[in-house]
């Protein structure tokens, strides 16, 4: 089974362009309403917003995963992008970001979010994998490296 099985191709960002926390979650928006059209981009944006005054969702390590449950979503959405440059996202390591996860749940899905965030955040602890992610040529790669399958998983 891939790893994480609601990216897709198309849901990976190589280099975003931002200067502050709120300029990626507006990025991340847009770039999740064009594949999700049925959705509001601003709806989108104020979610991720929300869910940020709740507590910052930068992880450390260089890495944010930005999330929230939606109305009008039928399936969990997922898209990864890569800063062109290192943003503070008031982390909880006091690092600035490099890479955003954006993670989206039907409104719903109670038990299958928190499954996603915690495959994701698995993922990212995997020894190289960050550094991989950093070092992948283009979005083909970056997304393969993000789907395959792992060694532990194959066993």
């Amino acid at each position: 089974m891939p790893v994480l099985e609601f990216l897709s191709p198309d849901s990976v960002v190589t280099a975003l362009r931002a200067r502050a926390k709120k300029q990626i979650l507006q990025e991340l928006s847009a770039h999740a309403v064009r594949q999700l059209p049925a959705l509001d981009e601003r709806e989108v944006f104020e979610t991720l917003s929300q869910r940020e005054r709740l507590g910052s969702t930068g992880i450390g390590d260089g890495v944010a995963i930005p999330h929230g449950k939606l109305p009008g979503l039928d399936r969990l959405f997922g898209l990864v992008a890569r800063l062109e440059r290192p943003v503070d996202f008031e982390s909880l390591d006091g690092q600035p970001v490099d890479i955003a996860f954006l993670l989206l749940a039907p409104e719903g899905a109670g038990a299958e979010h928190l499954k996603a965030l915690a495959q994701v955040a698995r993922l990212l602890r995997e020894p190289g994998v960050l550094e991989r992610i950093r070092a992948a040529r283009d979005a083909n790669a970056l997304y393969a490296l993000l789907t395959q399958t792992t060694k532990s998983e194959a066993a």
